[in-house]
Order: structure tokens, then sequence, then C-alpha cells
């Protein structure tokens, strides 16, 4: 009977973006109205308003976003990502992540992200990726096992990381085509993207990248080397001229905080066709990663927080979607890493709690991804969140060291990094100085105005 449900909303779903297409504006506010109804209080009401506001409103910066993405995206493409997206991940998965969470009594995440190689063809500063060698790989049936046993628990979301994975872009190709209703995105520098690879993406309907760039050509170049800036920008364009559907990553720094977050910054991938930014916080994670030099100032940090909240916003917006894992744990309830809402398998198969802390006690070769998420290390990070009621501190290794350093020593995880282990002590002592300065100016920050109150099972909400 459920799966008699979806399809049949499926096919809704099909038949009300071919009519979304006849006239835009005017039919996206009708179905906005008809999802509020049909998902009965599933999501917060106030994501149906904004919805409508951004339809219905000219003014509204988000408007211009949405009819940028009805003009400028390959119309099938956009197609098969929206039904996905809607049902796959938005109702089936959900109800059965939530569902799940309850049997099982453990997290169960909403996406995983996995490597499918340590190999790269740049060498970034502060990078730890290169800590794990540049000959691990996950074969082609390890990562069909990651998908296979994540979407038995309610997962249709996956993300590849790396090193660089489009060194293995035929076999995560392999997996889109295999997995239709499933959403792919890779992190990716975009020096490998070509005409051939954009054609394949537009193919399979359900894979977007997110292309890794940092502010100007001179703060780009300076941490990830001559000339990948421009190569980057390429990338954008043919990615754009295919109509795919892509963004950008950023990993904001010490160095680079301000040209990240500059309206030049969002005026340039804008204009290159990027429709989504995920902003990173500098991790002093690995050895010789000059980490007194990247990490943020609270000066620093308090400007990308302001910088980029303003960008979102619906009177004056930069008309990009962006996300700041770092400061926007308020609206998720704090840390999503430990399986949560999401998880990270290395090109070794050790199964991490998050994609910067590198410690482990599973293996997808010895376990089950439920085991994994049942056994000690993640148990703690289940039991442990939210780590701080201050969301502006959401972190159990950068603004609650302490918090690591017990959950790693109870649970008995080791370090994963395959060339320097790297003990949770090492890791956290680089982190005391940088929380203790972040704590007062967090404390100002997050006092000064109401705070929003998520209503969602990806925070516990409730006993």
């Amino acid at each position: 009977m459920a799966e008699i449900k979806v399809k049949a909303l499926r096919l809704l779903a099909n038949r009300l973006i071919k009519y979304v297409y006849k006239k835009p504006e005017q039919n996206m506010a009708k179905i906005v109205r008809i999802a509020k109804k049909a998902t009965k209080g599933m999501f917060p009401q106030k994501s149906f308003d904004a919805a409508l506001s951004m339809i219905e409103d000219k003014n509204n910066p988000w408007h211009d976003y949405l009819i940028r993405a009805i003009n400028d995206v390959d119309r099938e493409l956009l197609r098969k990502a929206l039904v996905t997206f809607a049902i796959d991940l938005g109702y089936k998965g959900t109800k059965a992540v939530r569902s799940n969470r309850e049997i099982y009594h453990c997290n169960i995440p909403w996406v995983v992200l996995m490597d499918p190689t340590s190999a790269c063809n740049l060498k970034c500063k502060g990078c730890w990726a290169a800590e794990y060698g540049h000959k691990s790989n996950l074969s082609l049936n390890d990562m069909r096992k990651v998908i296979r046993q994540s979407k038995e628990l309610g997962t249709h979301f996956f993300m590849f990381t790396g090193g660089e994975p489009l060194v293995k872009k035929a076999e995560i190709l392999t997996l889109a085509k295999e997995n239709p209703d499933c959403i792919f995105l890779a992190f990716t520098n975009g020096t490998l993207v070509d005409d051939e690879f954009c054609e394949k993406l537009k193919e399979c309907g359900n894979f977007g990248l997110a292309l890794s760039i940092e502010g100007t050509q001179q703060t780009n170049d300076e941490r990830r080397g001559e000339g990948v800036y421009e190569k980057t920008i390429n990338a954008m364009k043919l990615l754009k001229k295919h109509k795919c559907i892509f963004g950008v990553s950023v990993c904001y720094t010490g160095k680079n905080c301000e040209a990240v977050t500059s309206d030049e910054f969002f005026r340039m991938i804008v204009e290159n066709g990027a429709f989504y930014a995920w902003y990173f916080h500098f991790m002093p994670v690995g050895i010789n990663n000059n980490y007194k030099e990247l990490l943020l100032t609270p000066e620093q940090r308090e400007l990308v927080y302001r910088r980029i909240r303003a960008a979102r916003s619906s009177k004056d917006g930069k008309g990009i979607f962006c996300v700041d894992f770092q400061n926007d744990a308020e609206f998720v309830g704090g840390c999503i890493a430990g399986g949560r809402n999401y998880f990270h398998v290395n090109s070794e198969g050790d199964i991490e709690p998050c994609v910067f802390v590198h410690y482990s006690d599973s293996n997808i070769k010895e376990k089950s991804i439920l085991e994994a998420l049942q056994s000690p290390l993640f148990m703690e990070y289940y039991k442990g969140q939210p780590f701080n009621d201050n969301m502006l501190q959401p972190c159990p290794m950068l603004e609650n060291p302490e918090k690591l350093r017990g959950m790693v020593k109870r649970s008995g995880a080791k370090s994963t990094n395959l060339l320097a282990p790297e003990s949770a002590e090492e890791l956290c002592s680089k982190c005391d100085d940088y929380a203790k300065a972040w704590a007062p100016s967090a404390k100002q920050i997050w006092e000064e105005k109401e705070r929003f109150h998520p209503y969602t099972q990806y925070y516990r909400d409730n006993h």
C-alpha cells in the first residue's frame, strides 16, 4: 500500500511540474498550497509561507532565483531532480528515517557522505585529505553496499567527498543511474569537468556538483594552487552552458573569510550559474596544516555569520541558497554528525561520525550500516547531542573539545588517519584556545534575539 501511494505521488508530482511550466509564477503558488495540505503538518508551516512569498513577491530576491532555475536548468533534469527530492527524500525517506529512529533507538541519517578515493590532483593548504594517502579506494561494490543498506533505513541522499571524487567519475555516475530514487552530489575541485561529463550529469537527472572555490583568484590560488581558480570558473561556465544543477563549496578561513562573503563573490558565482553555496568552517584536522593562521578570530567568525545571513535575506539578499554549517546549527538543533543527519565513510571503509572527525570503531567490510550506527562511538553522539545549548557552539570538536575527548576515550575509537594517526587529545588541544575565545562572542550573538526552534525529529524535541 505504501509503495502504491509513493507511485501515485510521483505521478502527481510529474504532472504538477509540467503544469508549472505553462504559467510558472501562478502555478507554482497553487502547488505550494497543495503541498502544504498534503504533508499534514509533517514540515513547518513557515516553510510553505516563505515559499509563497518567494513566488508571489517580485521584490523578493528569491523570486528571481526561482525564475532563474526554470529558465537556466534543463527542463527534464529539473523535473527528475524535483520529483526525486520531494517524493523519495522528502516524503518516503523522511517517514522511514523517523520510523527507524524509534525502532532502533539510535541515529538514522538523512544523508551519507563517502569517499570513492583518497586520490586528488591538488594539494591544498590545510587540507587533511592527502593524509589518507593517495592509493586508498572504495570499490564499486563497497559503495553499492553503503547505498543499499542506507536505503533500507530510509536514506536517499548521498554525497561524494575525497580526495577528488571525479577521479572515479565513471563509477559514481553508475551509482546515480542505478539508484534513480536517490539524489547524489559530489564535492569537486572542478578541474575534471568537461563537456562529456556535463551531458552525462544531465542524463542522470539526480546528480549535482559543488565546486570548491574560495573568493578571489588570489585567495583561492594561494590555498589551492596557481591556475586553479581559472579552471574552476571554466567548469562553472561549462555546467551553465549545459544547463546543469550545481553550486559551490567554500571553506572559510582566517585568510579568506572577507573575500568569500563579499558582494563581489556572491555576484560572481550567481552570474556563473551557481544555485547553492555550502560554507564550511576550517577545521584544524591533521598535521602541518597551518591551523593557527587558518582558524578564524571571533571577529572574523561573526563577520561570516552576519554576511551569510544577510545574503539569504528576502529583502536585499543575493539570490543564492547558502548554508553555513557551523553557524546555522539552530535550524537543525545542533551538531548533525554521528548519524543524526549524516555520517562519513572514508576511502578505507571506516565509518566516521563526521567528515572532520577521523575516529572510528566500525568499517563497512566488517559491520553493517545499522551496526555502525549502534556502535559505542555513534551512541556517544546519540546520547550527547546537542553538545551545547548555544547553537553557535554546536561542534564537539571545535567549540566543545572536551566532549570529543570524552567520546573517543569512552568508545575506544581509533584514529583513521593512515599516514599520521592523531590522538583525540592532539586534535582537541588545537581547538581549546579557539573554543575559549569564541564562547563570549557566541553567547552575546545568541542572546541578541529570539531564536528559531526547530520542529523536526532531526532534533529530539521531546523525551
